[in-house]
């Protein structure tokens, strides 16, 4: 099965531990990048947390909750190499996998009911990239993900 990695700030903790039982139940390794606690956390860190094991290769997904998924997933796509998606519905989960080779599934414990969120969950694991037409689009994202290394690299 496949290595997760899953985090999430305080708001997303309780469907965090959810998606974590699950996972665990299906044979999936579970990375767990935190947050373990109810009290005020900021959302970057653990996204930062979850892309980096992913982009280290330590897993090769990863999952973020949060109250909406919309502040997780606008972090993670902040690393090179991270195509995350804010997801509401299966179908866009779906897609996401299939156009856009996502590797980083961010979902919103304040706006996706639990059952919702594990057909989410259910859909984009069970998802595969199409390719063809959409691979040239994905090297694109990551033709940019290169040009923003270059212009990140300290200059002597």
């Amino acid at each position: 099965m496949t290595a997760i990695a899953l985090g999430a700030d305080h708001a997303g903790l309780p469907l965090k531990e959810d998606l974590k039982a699950w996972l665990i139940e299906r044979g999936h390794e579970v990375v767990d990048c935190g947050t373990q606690s109810s009290e005020s956390v900021d959302y970057p860190d653990y996204a930062a947390a979850v892309a980096g094991a992913v982009t280290a290769g330590k897993a090769e997904r990863g999952i973020l909750v949060c109250g909406t998924g919309i502040g997780m997933a606008i972090a993670a796509n902040k690393v090179p190499g991270i195509r995350a998606a804010a997801c509401t519905d299966a179908y866009t989960a779906r897609l996401s996998r299939e156009h856009n080779d996502t590797n980083v599934l961010a979902l919103g414990a304040r706006v996706t009911a639990r059952e919702a969120a594990l057909e989410i969950l259910a859909t984009w694991l069970g998802a595969e990239f199409a390719g063809g037409r959409h691979a040239r689009r994905v090297e694109k994202l990551a033709a940019l993900d290169r040009r923003k290394e270059q212009s990140d690299a300290p200059t002597r």
